[in-house]
């Protein structure tokens, strides 16, 4: 049975970029906006039917304590392809599932509004992302994990070149430069050399590496995992993050929120957690360099967010930032440390697609994408606005949003740590998102509209009336922000279900 829901949550996204390839293939387009019903309907269906069979059938069987596993075949002695789903890739799986579902309706209402080419391409891809991050998620070795990280790598490549003008391509040349080179030179050798130190690359509560390795050893080796994850985005390795930025807004809501950098950091913290183990990095402090390297990055990242005036960058190198929260609390080596990362998975990719989303639905709509052209835009799209309100809150760590709890427990991490200076550092971080976010907020909502122009040089009067963008973009905006609201309310949920990961005694040291 366990094999059987494994394979299904597999293949029906796989099937899904088939049909849509087939469809987009048999049925004429849209002429003037390039859409095509029965493609986008069969995207529809398969991501509602993977979302089923992830939230529906996999996570109460996750939820009731056991750990579904299907083990396709042995590659070589001890390392076989092989799939288990644990409580942290759980809840990977379920953010990629439930957040392909308002994406591909944000996508079909962006991609018909800018009238863009190549839809079924777009399409069939991002199902294939979809594919490789539930891989992702259910690994239950690292050899299985690698094998769908590199899949995930060269599936959204042409997504990220999708306009296929020079400055795309470049773009391209930079994502896959970057993140193939770190994962062949880094990422592949510390899995081979893991091997070679235990045996086995199977993810085991605890870790594997006790007693096989010195103190040394160790750091070298978590050096080699940290920067070998290219998509984690730690500096300074995350050039390829912003230059995607030219790419269309659904891709840009697909890495920062639902698939690509997700799968970064998900990787750091699971190998942080059953590779190397928590109690093993406390005893060694092989993950210190880590949490300072993470620091310097959520840090400075943030201040380069200050000086983007293009609002896209700006939510980049936020999200730079808001990875390395995940990376630092894996590094703390704190079980508080290691719930505050998972739970900032979820958090923080409910906020940011709602921030790309609203990006997304501005520029189409409002032909706008500075935020010093922003002035007045609230009157004009307040629903949108409202929306960017809400996940910028989230993306802060302010309650009432699900962003506060992941920040929370990150805070009490580092406490536990006996590492006050790093709670001082998440502190400072709000604060500095204030700073890039909040001028959005406030230009939108208490600034008069004024005349601007845009990137081609060409002058356009203030525009005051209202005129929200398509029901397809706002829709979905309005529903992630929505969540970012559930999240603070039912975070209860989503810290259960990560509960099994971290060892409990710990925990109770902490908690209240």
């Amino acid at each position: 049975m366990s094999a059987w829901l494994i394979g299904a949550a597999l293949v029906v996204p796989a099937l899904g970029a088939a049909l849509v390839a087939l469809v987009g293939w048999l049925t004429p387009e849209d002429p003037k906006t390039g859409g095509n019903n029965a493609r986008e309907a069969v995207t529809v269906l398969a991501s509602v039917l993977t979302f089923g069979l992830v939230g529906g059938q996999i996570l109460p069987v996750v939820w009731s304590g056991r750990r579904p596993s299907w083990t396709v075949f042995e590659v070589i002695p001890n390392v076989p392809l092989a799939f288990e789903i644990e409580p942290l890739g759980m809840l990977f799986a379920l953010v990629a599932s439930a957040l392909w579902i308002p994406t591909s309706l944000y996508a079909f209402g962006y991609m018909r509004g800018h009238h863009e080419k190549n839809q079924t391409r777009f399409f069939v891809c991002f199902a294939a992302a979809i594919f490789a991050a539930l891989g992702i998620a259910f690994s239950a070795n690292l050899f299985t994990l690698f094998l769908f990280y590199e899949l995930l790598t060269f599936s959204t490549y042409p997504l990220v070149t999708h306009e296929g003008t020079e400055k795309a391509m470049k773009a391209g040349r930079v994502y896959l430069g970057i993140l193939v080179f770190t994962s062949v030179t880094f990422l592949l050798f510390a899995v081979i050399w893991t091997y070679q130190l235990t045996g086995t690359t199977d993810f085991t509560p605890g870790g594997i590496l006790a007693g096989s390795v010195s103190p040394g050893q160790a750091t070298l080796l978590l050096a080699l995992f940290a920067f070998g994850t290219g998509k984690a985005a730690l500096m300074p390795f995350h050039r390829w993050l912003p230059n995607a930025m030219v790419a269309p807004t659904p891709v840009s809501a697909l890495l920062h929120a639902v698939a690509v950098v997700k799968a970064g950091v998900f990787t750091v913290l699971k190998i942080v957690v059953y590779v190397f183990g928590l109690d093993f990095l406390t005893t060694t402090g092989a993950s210190q360099w880590l949490c300072w390297v993470a620091a310097f990055t959520l840090l400075s990242s943030s201040v380069i967010a200050l000086t983007k005036d293009n609002l896209k960058a700006r939510l980049a190198y936020s999200t730079v930032s808001q990875l390395s929260y995940i990376v630092l609390g894996a590094a703390l080596a704190t079980s508080a440390g290691a719930l505050g990362g998972g739970l900032h998975i979820a958090m923080h990719a409910m906020g940011k697609i709602t921030l790309f989303f609203c990006a997304g639905s501005i520029i189409v709509f409002a032909h706008k994408t500075k935020v010093s052209e922003m002035d007045g835009l609230g009157r004009r799209m307040p629903l949108t606005m409202a929306a960017f309100f809400l996940g910028s809150m989230s993306i802060i760590g302010l309650p009432p949003m699900g962003g506060s709890w992941s920040k929370w427990y990150l805070a009490l991490g580092a406490a536990d740590a006996g590492q006050p200076i790093f709670v001082g550092v998440l502190m400072v971080s709000s604060l500095l998102s204030i700073g890039y976010l909040m001028p959005v907020v406030g230009r939108a909502f208490f600034l008069p509209p004024k005349p601007w122009t845009d990137d081609h040089g060409h002058h356009h009067a203030a525009q005051t009336e209202r005129r929200e963008g398509d029901w397809l973009c706002t829709g979905p905006l309005c529903l992630t922000a929505a969540g970012c609201a559930l999240l603070f309310f039912y975070g209860s949920g989503v810290r259960d279900l990560l509960l099994p990961m971290v060892e409990v005694a710990q925990l109770a040291e902490v908690l209240p």
